[in-house]
């Protein structure tokens, strides 16, 4: 029998169907200081970690400081505005309940903000599915390596060796890889297929191929 896998599960264009949420509030923060709107074809094309980078790509320049300031303030206002209706990814509810009932671990790892994090995963009453949920803390911009390595250390008894994190974005590819874990990535989310296939590990369509997908790579 082989090993069995715990995953660490990515929040927002994962577990988490907001993507239409997210355009929402890009294009109407960008209404807010004169940029034109972009679709979600052009967002999955250009968006990346961090952030700044991503408006540098839009804008042909990196953002100032204050306009970062004005820029990310305007995007949270209009995004938890349109979370509230978005909704759980198709069957994530069900797989991970699954996942629970054969005795395997699974935790969250998310650069949402931690104090709004939970009180979301709490409404769509799944927090007991996980063995720790993990928001950011603080304001930083970065991507999410640091934030992984403290989230297995702080998951006695689970070996990087065994974790695959199920994610929507190339930044949680190079977080698994940072820490020793394997990675799966998902179309669902803030990437496309082309610009997911660049970090070379499998890419699905659906979580339900996610979780097969890190059942094979830990067998």
């Amino acid at each position: 029998m082989g090993k069995q896998a715990h995953i660490v599960w990515d929040w927002n264009g994962t577990l988490f169907h907001d993507i239409d949420a997210v355009i929402q509030a890009t294009n109407a923060s960008f209404a807010e200081i004169g940029l034109a709107p972009i679709t979600l074809e052009r967002y999955r094309e250009l968006y990346c970690v961090p952030v700044p980078k991503f408006y540098e790509r839009l804008m042909g320049r990196l953002p100032t400081a204050e306009e970062w300031v004005v820029m990310d303030e305007a995007f949270h206002r209009h995004y938890w505005a349109f979370a509230e209706s978005a909704a759980l990814a198709e069957g994530a509810a069900l797989l991970l309940a699954e996942w629970q009932s054969a005795g395997l671990t699974q935790s969250m790892c998310s650069l949402a903000p931690h104090e709004r994090l939970l009180p979301i995963v709490r409404t769509h009453g799944i927090e007991e599915r996980f063995v720790r949920v993990d928001g950011r803390v603080g304001d930083s911009t970065e991507g999410k390596a640091l934030q992984m390595a403290r989230h297995l250390a702080a998951l006695p008894g689970i070996d990087p060796g065994r974790a695959v994190v199920i994610g929507d974005a190339v930044d949680d590819a190079l977080a698994a890889a940072h820490v020793g874990a394997l990675a799966v990535l998902y179309t669902g989310g803030s990437h496309s297929r082309a610009s997911l296939a660049v970090a070379g590990v499998p890419v699905v369509d659906t979580l339900a191929d996610a979780v097969a997908e890190a059942e094979r790579l830990v067998a």
